[in-house]
């Protein structure tokens, strides 16, 4: 049966009142005199009910101080820290109440020391070198931490924990050096010290933030060689695979047809070699601006960057091309490469007409926007499907019989060379719009 904190207090309290009822009654029999036996009586009783009462409170004290120092426990991350309680009152649900907590702690506590474990594991086993340095009492940046990879790199695979970061510098290579110069996050090159060593890349990433109230820098890096070798193995065989298709495209008909002039030359039907000359010609030029267009794509000049105002600018472009100009263009500045710009705008515009159809409107608006200038070319073409869109600004793609998949590509690396970024989507109710995102002035 559960008894509760006040029906023990009133046992204890119970023979005390007892007594202080009976006390006076016989001490009034005895002397005679109420007051005196009051006195007396009160002189008896109240010592006794201090110390009846210190008798009952002394375990729900010891209770409390139990209960303190095991949220002081707590407090310093120890959760194994247990209290008793005999009794079956409100005290027996708060001890029990406390039990649940400390079993709560102790369960997130053990849960928090695996994920440590394995996140240790997989940062000590990564192959990006990691390194956090904190400031240390001489001015100076001290490592507090340093993976495996950070260590092997900067250290020949020794502890770098409590080392002051400008000393390992010191005998780091120069291109480090230089790297965290500069601040910031970086690309550099490492020469190889061997003759015909590979020249390493890394990428350096620099991170600040406060912990434990202090300031850290956390640093990552990243050797790159290898990705970017394979990225560009796969990029020159796909560049390959494209030329050849070109190649083949324009040289087994020009072969064919050599030799069917040759065969027409000795049968001396002259009439039908105009023909011939003329197909091979068409091919030979095909060739030509398919060659040109790749010299245009990898001599890319950096721009050469002017003041223009939108507005004046789209309308010289409309005596080259025609299309109509919307939104707010008047009075919006860039500084730009006119040439270049000029002519990527040309190409979108040109593709815009060539996807609508003869005769089709194509528009070209200008939004300003906070600190840019969004420029979007729409048409009411028959758009592109998923795939198309995914690749339509990757080099060499292309869906046209003819193409070099090199425009929109052009198009891309002019736009990124002025800060700016290129995006493509579906319009509502069926055509592309092309929008490029510049600086504005």
């Amino acid at each position: 049966m559960k008894r509760s904190l006040a029906g023990r207090l009133m046992l204890w309290l119970l023979p005390l009142g007892v007594a202080a009822i009976a006390l006076p009654l016989a001490m009034q029999t005895w002397l005679e005199d109420v007051w005196l036996s009051a006195i007396i009586s009160a002189v008896v009783l109240l010592p006794l009910a201090a110390w009846v009462i210190r008798q009952a409170l002394m375990p729900v004290n010891s209770l409390f101080r139990a209960l303190s120092g095991a949220v002081n426990s707590y407090r310093d991350g120890e959760f194994n820290f247990g209290v008793h309680w005999s009794g079956n009152d409100e005290l027996n649900d708060l001890v029990l109440s406390h039990e649940e907590l400390g079993q709560v702690l102790r369960d997130q506590r053990q849960g928090l020391a695996q994920r440590e474990l394995l996140l240790d594991s997989m940062i000590q086993h990564s192959p990006v070198a990691m390194l956090l340095l904190a400031p240390g009492g001489d001015g100076g940046m001290r490592v507090v931490f340093a993976n495996l990879a950070a260590r092997n790199l900067l250290f020949g695979g020794r502890r770098m924990e409590g080392q002051r970061f400008e000393t390992l510098l010191e005998h780091a290579e120069p291109e480090l050096v230089e790297a965290m110069e500069r601040g910031g996050d970086s690309l550099f090159a490492v020469g190889a010290e061997e003759e015909g060593g590979e020249e390493q890349i890394y990428h350096l990433a620099r991170r600040r933030f406060q912990l434990n109230g202090r300031q850290q820098e956390l640093l990552q890096l990243w050797r790159l060689t290898t990705e970017l070798r394979r990225q560009e193995v796969q990029t020159w065989k796909k560049v390959i695979r494209v030329i050849s298709h070109e190649l083949n495209n324009s040289l087994a008909p020009v072969a064919s047809l050599a030799h069917s002039g040759g065969e027409l030359v000795r049968r001396g039907r002259h009439d039908q070699l105009e023909h011939v000359f003329a197909t091979i010609e068409e091919r030979a030029r095909h060739l030509e601006e398919f060659i040109r267009g790749y010299a245009r794509f990898a001599k890319l000049p950096q721009p050469q960057k002017q003041a223009i105002e939108w507005a004046a600018f789209l309308r010289g472009l409309q005596q080259q091309i025609g299309f109509t100009i919307e939104g707010h263009a008047e009075g919006v500045r860039s500084r730009i490469d006119p040439a270049q710009l000029g002519q990527a705008l040309l190409n979108l515009v040109k593709n815009a007409h060539e996807a609508g159809g003869e005769g089709s409107e194509v528009t070209v608006r200008v939004t300003p926007l906070h600190g840019q200038v969004r420029v979007e070319v729409l048409d009411r073409g028959s758009g592109m499907n998923e795939a198309v869109l995914q690749n339509a600004l990757v080099p060499f793609y292309s869906t046209k019989r003819n193409g070099t998949g090199l425009g929109l590509a052009l198009t891309r690396e002019i736009v990124e060379a002025h800060d700016g970024r290129i995006a493509l989507h579906n319009r509502e109710g069926g055509g592309l719009c092309v929008s490029l995102h510049l600086p504005s002035t």
